[in-house]
């Protein structure tokens, strides 16, 4: 279960936030602010980015915006809030390509990939919880390209909104494992290829063909082909695509 999730600040406070809306509280006596919100915002993405989630604290990131810690209470409450700022704000940033020339399976596969280089870039966004989506303008915009992706499957409110779910749930998870795959490699400095042909020798020793005879020949042959056990290109293909021949199927049926 992740760590992060949105959503755990104050509603109100955080949607006029997320919205620039006017705060309605009494101006907050403090240090007189030097920065805009969004820079504030931006530089809590930049950090998150090389540094991982965690590393996103009001400390450091006062450091990192060059003010003192209790001024960046000027423009957000804590933490909660600003992650969901951030989110907010790398949603805004997603391309949003007119693709209603396309059938909706491409329409579908290109906004898998859209989130999966969402990811790429920002691999902490994966580990974060979105039960309560912050519901700023970033995501609303997102919500509603990505929906459009379904236009003319006759699926209906309902459907459409869970296939979508479908699809981005699946993204995520494949996120994460690729972040997995990454970070074992930084961590001991081998490639998968590497990892296997120095373990090869104790592996034949331990692993009996007669015992496991399904397990050695798949794993094998499936080691070969990706040069790993896991390859999260070969992983991600064909789970798209095991999804989009399940809502072929789904989609058919409504017709």
């Amino acid at each position: 279960m992740p760590d992060h999730h949105t959503g755990g600040g104050d509603p109100a406070h955080t949607l006029r936030l997320l919205w620039r809306q006017p705060d309605a509280d009494p101006p907050r006596r403090g240090p007189r602010q030097g920065r805009s919100l969004d820079e504030i915002v931006m530089a809590a993405i930049a950090l998150a980015d090389a540094e991982g989630l965690d590393a996103v604290t009001m400390r450091a990131l006062a450091q990192a915006v060059g003010v003192a810690p209790m001024t960046l209470y000027t423009y957000v409450p804590g933490k909660a809030e600003l992650l969901d700022l951030m989110l907010d704000a790398i949603y805004a940033g997603m391309p949003r390509p007119d693709l209603s020339d396309q059938p909706w399976r491409a329409r579908v596969a290109a906004l898998a990939q859209d989130n999966r280089d969402l990811f790429t870039a920002h691999p902490w966004a994966a580990e974060v919880a979105t039960g309560r989506p912050p519901l700023g303008p970033g995501l609303m915009a997102k919500y509603e390209h990505e929906l459009r992706a379904f236009d003319d499957t006759g699926l209906d409110d309902v459907t459409r909104d869970a296939a979508l779910t479908f699809v981005l749930d699946f993204v995520r998870a494949a996120a994460r494992s690729a972040a997995e795959a990454r970070s074992a490699r930084a961590q001991t400095a081998w490639t998968d290829e590497q990892w296997w042909t120095a373990n090869a020798p104790l592996l034949a020793q331990v692993l009996d063909e007669q015992q496991y005879p399904t397990a050695v020949r798949v794993g094998a042959a499936a080691g070969t082909a990706q040069h790993a056990a896991y390859h999260p290109d070969h992983a991600y293909t064909f789970g798209l695509t095991r999804i989009l021949d399940a809502l072929t199927t789904l989609i058919d049926q409504s017709s």
